[in-house]
């Protein structure tokens, strides 16, 4: 296990540093530039040539590459001309309110799709299965931002249950006020439980068909221990790879959700800095996602190697 942790470990950090050196280099092709979109199409030549030099354009593209990176390493994204703050405080103060509402979202999704994917499987082709099947393709279906605008008129405008008005950008009012953010959290479940318990579902169709399962029921394994006991385990080794693969997917249904509610966090922020050309606070939130779609996959293998442990001596 520790080999197979080393190798995994490894292959991300390549991975990462790959994704910081591509990012870069088309940061590096856009139009413009930084300065142009700092001090807009009427700047002076002068004006242009001094940001330039104080934000270190004016060196080779390597030496800019090795500073970025290097205050990357030391948790320090560059500094924000545009709005006139460190990338890093803009980043993580907006990322507060997006991991409460992914985290919330994500694990809302699982404790809903396992078992129903798995009641499904149990009771297959009964009215149970067919109504889940209809709600999951027409939940998959709809455009998350039209989901989030009936579960707001729903809610909001019509049953007046909560409001969402409040603005919320860092984890801790997130936890302080939670009505502000049920209905995002509530959308972006409502979507991913949809694929979730597609996937759930045929995990278990296709396990319960194998030897092993009717090996264990002659040999007088009851239903439920056969069902619980083996099933369900080898059922999950595919979903925790589903997961950790659909993290970047989360955090792009975050934006989406954030723009629809107006919560202040990377998915708005990352939306209003790509309108302003704001190419730091775009670089960062690109590398963001990256990483957290590196993260994902380390996560799912080795979740998967605990699940079947052949899988480490690959």
């Amino acid at each position: 296990m520790t080999a197979y942790l080393i190798r995994r470990l490894f292959q991300a950090l390549v991975t990462v540093l790959m994704v910081t050196v591509i990012s870069f280099g088309l940061m590096q092709l856009m139009p413009g530039g930084p300065v142009r979109a700092i001090l807009g199409s009427h700047a002076t030549p002068a004006t242009i040539a001094h940001l330039t030099h104080q934000m270190g354009l004016d060196r080779p593209v390597y030496v800019q590459y090795w500073t970025w990176l290097d205050g990357l390493l030391h948790g320090d994204l560059g500094f924000d001309y545009i709005q006139q703050r460190p990338i890093s405080d803009l980043l993580f103060n907006a990322l507060g309110a997006s991991a409460y509402i992914v985290g919330a979202s994500l694990l809302l999704a699982l404790l809903i799709a396992v078992p129903a994917g798995l009641l499904q499987a149990t009771r297959r082709n009964s009215a149970l299965d067919h109504a889940f099947t209809v709600f999951s393709f027409i939940a998959y279906g709809v455009p998350t931002f039209f989901i989030g605008f009936l579960i707001q008129q729903w809610f909001e405008d019509d049953l007046k249950w909560v409001s969402v008005h409040d603005q919320v950008a860092t984890f801790g009012e997130a936890l302080t006020h939670p009505g502000a953010v049920c209905l995002p959290v509530l959308t972006l479940t409502v979507t991913t439980v949809a694929g979730y318990s597609r996937y759930m579902r045929s995990g278990v169709l296709d396990q319960i068909t194998q030897d092993y399962v009717r090996s264990a029921q002659a040999k007088g394994a009851s239903r439920r221990r056969t069902l619980y006991g083996h099933v369900l385990r080898n059922a999950l080794i595919p979903m925790v790879t589903l997961v950790g693969l659909s993290m970047p997917a989360l955090v792009g249904g975050a934006l989406i959700v954030e723009y629809v509610f107006n919560i202040q966090g990377i998915g708005l922020l990352t939306t209003r800095a790509a309108l302003q050309s704001d190419y730091g606070i775009t670089l960062a939130a690109t590398l963001l996602t990256a990483v957290a779609t590196v993260v994902g996959s380390l996560l799912a293998d080795l979740g998967y190697a605990v699940l079947d442990p052949r899988v480490r001596l690959t």
